[in-house]
């Protein structure tokens, strides 16, 4: 039986380089007081799993992190944001289905 990857917590100086190094990064603030996070929580995992190789998926706890979530104009969570490159390339607010997450890695892979 394999282990399946789970998105993992990143934060600060971690978080900055992830998003710098060039490659595609996935990043899901969220909070523990947020229902609606808890909800996407599995589709993070699950995007961590499948695009395993592809792209790197974290988990940033807007709590932990006001700085980073001003500095990306975060408003509202769940807000999950996607890097190409060292920059923001897609935005999905809200509660979202694995498709809608899915379908902009998907598009950004093709670019």
């Amino acid at each position: 039986m394999s282990t399946t990857i789970k998105a993992e917590y990143a934060q600060g100086a971690q978080l900055k380089e992830l998003i710098n190094q060039g490659n595609l990064v996935v990043v899901d603030y969220t909070a523990t007081w947020c229902g609606p996070c808890r909800l996407i929580a599995p589709l993070m995992d699950q995007l961590a799993d499948e695009y395993q190789g592809k792209a790197q998926v974290v988990k940033v706890d807007l709590d932990q992190n006001k700085d980073n979530a001003k500095q990306y104009n975060i408003r509202s969570i769940p807000t999950v944001l996607i890097f190409k490159n060292g920059q923001e390339v897609d935005r999905v607010v809200g509660r979202a289905n694995y498709e809608q997450f899915s379908n902009a890695l998907e598009k950004q892979l093709r670019l």
